[in-house]
């Protein structure tokens, strides 16, 4: 299985992961799923530190995405830093609720064939798909009488 991390700027990391427990179940979540939070008067190294020890407490998986809120943020990149070294990790920045769902959906259905490319292109596809806007035509328009169709 890989392993996630979300790391973001302030507690944004750790409301997100707790929004997926409830979509998904704590047990789930917490098997393959860590937060990593930048606080005030941190840098770099703390981050780094920080996605260290996440990475350890997931059992050092075989492939590490890394949800980021922010390109070039410092959680960003202190995740980089990590990236460079090593080609199993992958950094998607832009982190969004459907995105963190539908990669814990992926862990689910695993085998380690897909490589962390794909895993990435899988991320960025839900995070898109996640988004929509709803007009108020929309909302206010008549309902659809299904003899009509």
């Amino acid at each position: 299985m890989f392993g996630i991390i979300v790391g973001t700027h302030g507690e944004f990391a750790a409301g997100i992961l707790e929004s997926c427990e409830m979509i998904l179940g704590e047990e789930l979540v917490k098997q393959g799923v860590r937060s990593v939070t930048l606080k005030r008067g941190e840098g770099p190294e703390n981050v780094i530190e920080k996605y260290k020890k996440a990475i350890e407490d997931l059992g050092n998986p075989d492939r590490v995405l890394f949800l980021n809120d922010l390109r070039g943020g410092t959680p960003y990149n202190a995740a980089s830093t990590l990236a460079v070294g090593d080609e199993k990790y992958g950094i998607v920045a832009g982190v969004n609720f459907p995105m963190l769902i539908a990669m814990v959906q992926e862990q689910m259905t695993d085998d380690g064939s897909a490589d962390i490319n794909t895993l990435m292109d899988k991320a960025i596809e839900a995070g898109r798909e996640g988004i929509a806007k709803t007009t108020y035509e929309e909302l206010n328009a008549p309902a659809e009488d299904e003899d009509d169709l």
